[in-house]
């Protein structure tokens, strides 16, 4: 098979008409798994000012590859040929096939892409894509459980078709606080993922980044960062973030809120106005193996 230049568009050949560009310049692709209301949309767009790096929003790239490993898996056809054969065939699919779909959105170096569903799929990741480079901001849990406190007053007139959304609305911020550390989606999966990490030492093999640090002092965490994914450093402008990534936020509610401030500052923690201190109190003790992983202070 004779692949395309790069930059040329792709020739369906039935038709004799393009139906893509395959760019073909990627030469490495690196993961951003965070918790939510961390700030893992702001640093995809603090990457994105660097000429050589294409950041996803949000994306959905590892449920294509679930759903082909599912097929795959499943499959009579597959289950009936020689392992040895069709096994690293897969491998090679999730692998290059993670490549050219990026190949045909983009012309940079370097692609990261954002996902939580990377954190619950690592062992599966690192299997088609061996040393995967993992990016994981974290945030004190009191403040991101405020965070989705307030998300929720704001959008509490809609139905967002989430498990027991409408009862909510009848409960106290007690109860809703522990829908949101229990059950909601994108955070009690997130913690539990998190946990996992951390008993199984993986977090030896991804760089966390604490959500107040980078707010704090950007420059010395984008170093960090660099550092980890062994590539020069760029100098960024931390007073002028454009927004890069886009997402229709009506597809998130009630918790996506993917719009960024320019200027990157130190958030002041609400989180006690907003839950109350006792509540806060119940976040910290109920999971200080997550404030003791973090150095999270009291």
């Amino acid at each position: 098979m004779v692949l395309p230049d790069p930059g040329k568009p792709i020739i369906n050949t039935f038709k004799n008409e393009p139906i893509g560009i395959l760019y073909g310049m990627v030469e490495k692709i690196f993961f951003q798994c965070s918790l939510p209301r961390a700030g893992s949309t702001l640093l995809q767009n603090v990457l994105a000012q660097n000429p050589d790096f294409y950041a996803t929003p949000t994306s959905g790239l590892i449920e294509i590859f679930l759903n082909a490993r599912n097929i795959y898996s499943t499959n009579i056809e597959f289950k009936a040929q020689d392992i040895n054969v069709v096994e690293p065939a897969f491998k090679a699919l999730c692998k290059e096939g993670m490549f050219a779909y990026f190949n045909a959105i983009t012309d940079k170096k370097y692609v990261i892409d954002k996902s939580r569903g990377w954190s619950v799929t690592y062992d599966f990741l690192n299997w088609y894509y061996p040393e995967p480079k993992v990016i994981v901001m974290v945030r004190d849990l009191r403040a991101v459980v405020a965070s989705m406190e307030k998300k929720w007053r704001q959008y509490q007139h809609i139905d967002a078709g989430l498990q027991n959304w409408n009862e909510l609305r009848n409960t106290t911020v007690d109860k809703r606080i522990d829908y949101f550390l229990m059950q909601a989606p994108p955070l009690a999966v997130s913690i539990d993922v998190l946990y996992d990490t951390i008993m199984r030492k993986l977090s030896k093999k991804c760089l966390f980044i604490k959500f107040e640090k980078f707010a704090s002092n950007p420059q010395r965490e984008m170093e960090r960062v660099y550092e980890y994914l062994e590539l020069p450093f760029h100098q960024h402008d931390f007073n002028n973030v454009e927004q890069k990534t886009f997402e229709d936020d009506r597809m998130h509610i009630p918790f996506g809120d993917h719009t960024i401030q320019k200027v990157i500052k130190p958030v002041p923690n609400d989180y006690i106005d907003i839950l109350g201190k006792q509540n806060c109190d119940n976040i910290y003790n109920k999971f200080s193996w997550f404030y003791k992983a973090f150095s999270y202070d009291y």
